[in-house]
């Protein structure tokens, strides 16, 4: 008799890993980094725990991408009053917030439920080169 093996939150162990996205094109990291996340790389996989690790996102201002996507790509967001949608193109964002712009990537490749909203919390993403997690000795990952 084969028994199905149920993974159980004992059994997680989560890693860090570090992700250099200086020149990386946005799309392909961010996806890897999905899938990072929600545990796929990891022979328990199971669609409905969080078996994934954390990943830090290093340099997220010098991302790359293909194409006219500076100029063409639109972030929106409303402000909640009457007419109060607001937008701005990749450029624009790259230079406010570079951050939103690699985290708002994966969260769009991630479950749109709870379970992704934990998984979006294991994200680390910052500007430059520098973060505070080197207490967690994180891997380097490389795609």
């Amino acid at each position: 008799m084969v028994k199905t093996h149920v993974v159980k939150e004992a059994d997680i162990v989560r890693e860090w890993f570090v992700v250099d996205a200086a020149g990386q094109t946005l799309g392909r990291m961010a996806s890897n980094i999905a899938r990072i996340l929600r545990g796929k790389h990891k022979v328990i996989y199971s669609p409905h725990l969080d078996v994934g690790d954390f990943v830090i996102v290093v340099n997220a201002g010098k991302i790359a991408v293909t194409g006219r996507k500076m100029d063409q790509k639109t972030y929106y967001r409303h402000t909640g009053y009457p007419g109060g949608i607001r937008s701005i193109n990749l450029r624009g964002q790259l230079q406010r917030h570079p951050t939103h712009v690699v985290r708002d990537a994966v969260k769009g490749m991630l479950p749109k439920n709870i379970l992704g909203r934990k998984m979006l919390r294991k994200l680390k993403v910052y500007a430059g080169s520098e973060h505070p997690h080197q207490a967690q000795g994180p891997k380097v990952l490389e795609f």
